[in-house]
């Protein structure tokens, strides 16, 4: 079993009377990567720096390692914490070398001179060790600020939109690496970020926040196949609703027929639903009598991703293979393939009354 190292509990910060972050619960297991992911404003800054200390705590706690670090009124000092930071503009110091960037923390330790050896090497930096930060690429200063981080060996590091200012293929590049990194060095972290791709390339889990709560605390592959609001649905990944009604617990009548799912939901039978169709849920079938047409298209290299447009006027996404390129205004044949049944109450139906996390959606045993 894994050991809870960081507790956020009923944790409520912000300032004077506007609560930024209310009433927020998660943990992060030992070694595990964390992400708090959402829109700007939404409050996962705030949380980040309340764990690093730089925000006291209006309600509830935080236990690092079973110690209460910050709760209402008390605030362990940052220092005292075991906590390291990589900033979004890396803050190293440009009179100083990467080698001594790196050693600035335990520069007072016997052993300063082998942790920053390890820790060049580590990052892929041995053959840099002299050179100062200004003649570095941003990856390369992303990767010092990251050993610098790390060389007084703390408990939890924290990472604040560590990438934001990476252009696109350095970003995704260098956020495996990271993940790389700390699973080596086994250490534990929490990642803020509003990039999705960034957040599922380095997290363990991932806690999509809304207007200062918690949505969602989950794996990136549930965070997209079982999300718990619709918000989380729309949020993650591409995907679209359309309009269904409940025939049993685990089928929908829609208009591209009846989809059955492997989840169940005790709403009353007749209940209008919202359906979520991800663009891999929609499969090209030339020999569907369901057909579609193609208003947009976009050329993925192995995949092409095509908007289409129902009957009714709805609208899809859907994934087909790039060997044969339809062109828009042509109508393909198209079905359903999604073994995740995920549906929402349309809101004034009968359904959006019942309390969804009492008796709403469970797995069948199916997916058991």
């Amino acid at each position: 079993m894994s050991q809870t190292l960081l507790n956020l509990r009923e944790l409520s910060c912000g300032y004077q009377e506007h609560k930024v972050v209310q009433h927020l619960n998660l943990h992060l297991n030992a070694g595990d990567i964390g992400c708090l992911l959402g829109p700007s404003g939404c409050g996962k800054t705030t949380t980040l720096r309340a764990i690093a200390g730089f925000e006291p705590v209006q309600e509830g706690e935080i236990q690092l390692a079973d110690q209460v670090i910050s709760k209402a009124g008390y605030t362990l000092a940052p220092e005292k914490r075991r906590i390291g930071m990589v900033f979004q503009d890396y803050a190293l110091f440009p009179h100083l070398s990467v080698a001594e960037n790196i050693a600035f923390g335990i520069r007072k330790q016997l052993n300063c001179a082998r942790i920053t050896a390890e820790l060049l090497e580590l990052v892929k930096l041995s053959h840099l060790g002299k050179r100062y930060p200004h003649e570095l690429s941003g990856g390369q200063q992303q990767r010092v600020a990251l050993a610098r981080a790390l060389a007084p060996e703390p408990q939890l590091l924290l990472l604040d939109e560590p990438f934001s200012n990476l252009d696109g293929e350095l970003r995704r590049r260098l956020s495996h690496e990271v993940r790389d990194i700390l699973k080596a060095r086994g250490t534990s972290a929490i990642l803020v970020t509003h990039d999705q791709e960034e957040a599922f390339a380095v997290s363990d889990q991932v806690g999509v926040f809304k207007e200062g709560k918690l949505e969602q605390w989950d794996t990136p592959f549930n965070l997209y196949h079982e999300p718990l609001t619709p918000f989380v649905a729309s949020f993650i990944g591409q995907g679209y609703f359309i309009r269904g009604q409940l025939l049993s617990p685990d089928a929908v009548q829609t208009e591209l027929g009846l989809i059955r799912g492997n989840r169940a939901y005790n709403w009353p039978i007749g209940s209008a639903v919202d359906v979520l169709l991800r663009p891999d849920d929609i499969v090209y079938d030339p020999d569907s009598t369901q057909k579609a047409l193609i208003v947009g298209k976009t050329f993925l290299g192995a995949a092409t991703l095509y908007r289409l447009q129902l009957p009714t006027g709805s609208q899809l996404e859907s994934i087909f293979p790039s060997h044969a390129d339809h062109l828009p205004g042509q109508h393909v044949g198209i079905r359903v393939a999604a073994d995740h049944l995920v549906v929402f109450p349309v809101p004034g139906s009968i359904a959006a009354h019942v309390n969804l996390s009492e008796s709403g959606a469970r797995r069948s045993s199916s997916d058991s």
